[in-house]
């Protein structure tokens, strides 16, 4: 029986967060790389769609690597690499690019989002910033994708997966599975700790309401106890009255386990949830960044694992890029 394949990655633009860990690469190492054959990507190219610091890019991706093992992702159990190791994800963009259209690139959420900012900073819009979507459905279909686990705001893209896999099966023949969008059971929805209601993600600034993994212990604890709460001084979940609260409550139960609203019944000060919630989250952080430190003190291990995992995904992505291109039309090398 062919087991299910799972494909997701992380983008090396930021040091990853406690949003990260909770909301995606705990699951990848305690679920996906269990009960599938599942593929986890450092997608070092989609990093080059914005003004970069080349240095950065590459110091940002070894620390991505690093850290997707340190939270658990087993080589033996699964494939680790980074994107650009493997030219079938360059090779199949340029050939989704010939199947989508501009219509469908100019309607992307990202896309809109972040031209009108780059174009008020004074920089130019990149052509790839309009197209990286085209990019990410070959990360995804050149593998054969049953399931991309993805949180709210990137389920747009798998559904843009879909859409090409299906256009291009109807012109030039079966040559892509049709990938399905898999958001996890119960998310672990992180948010902002200074701006409860903006997701906490990867920032370039050191931000106080962004925990980050590989924060020092006293770090996470006074960014939590520095926590924005709510008017009032009763502890109640209520997401949308009382965001603040809230996340506190849901990263205290995304930590150890349970429910937010049973949480919040223990509680009686905000003092106290904050306290418990900053050494609930340095425990969890706390074997990640021991595995981290251990792993960066043999970077020979890392790059045998990368190196190792970049030819194993460049065999299971060649044969149906292979196909893709004589399907197309394209002459045989």
């Amino acid at each position: 029986m062919t087991r299910t394949r799972v494909f997701s990655g992380v983008k090396p633009t930021g040091n990853l967060t406690l949003g990260n860990y909770l909301g995606a690469l705990r699951r990848w190492a305690e679920v996906d790389q269990h009960r599938a054959d599942a593929l986890f990507c450092v997608v070092d190219l989609h990093a080059l769609t914005v003004d970069h610091d080349p240095a950065r890019v590459r110091r940002l991706s070894r620390q991505a690597a690093t850290l997707l093992l340190a939270a658990g992702l087993d080589p033996q159990l699964c494939t680790v690499f980074v994107q650009s190791h493997v030219d079938e994800h360059a090779r199949l963009s340029y050939l989704l690019e010939c199947v989508a259209t501009d219509g469908e690139m100019r309607r992307m959420i990202q896309y809109k989002d972040k031209a009108p900012r780059e174009r008020a900073r004074g920089g130019s819009v990149r052509l790839s910033l309009l197209t990286y979507p085209v990019l990410m459905a070959a990360d995804i279909l050149a593998y054969g994708t049953n399931e991309v686990p993805v949180g709210e705001d990137q389920t747009q893209h798998v559904e843009l997966s879909r859409d090409l896999a299906v256009r291009f099966n109807q012109r030039y023949g079966h040559t892509f599975v049709v990938p399905r969008a898999t958001p996890p059971a119960v998310a672990a929805r992180v948010m902002n700790l200074q701006d409860p209601v903006s997701k906490m993600g990867k920032s370039d600034d050191s931000g106080p309401g962004i925990v980050y993994l590989l924060d020092e212990p006293e770090v996470v604890r006074k960014k939590v106890m520095r926590a924005v709460t709510d008017s009032g001084q009763d502890v109640v979940y209520d997401r949308e009255g009382r965001p603040g609260v809230a996340n506190l409550l849901e990263i205290l139960a995304a930590c150890e386990g349970g429910d937010p609203e049973e949480l919040s019944r223990g509680y009686d000060s905000y003092g106290a949830l904050k306290k418990d919630t900053a050494e609930a989250v340095v425990e969890v952080l706390r074997p990640l960044q021991e595995r981290h430190r251990e792993l960066c003190a043999d970077p020979s291990y890392v790059d045998g694992v990368l190196r190792d995992g970049a030819r194993r995904a460049r065999e299971m992505a060649r044969p149906r890029v292979d196909a893709a291109y004589r399907a197309i039309g394209l002459l045989p090398a």
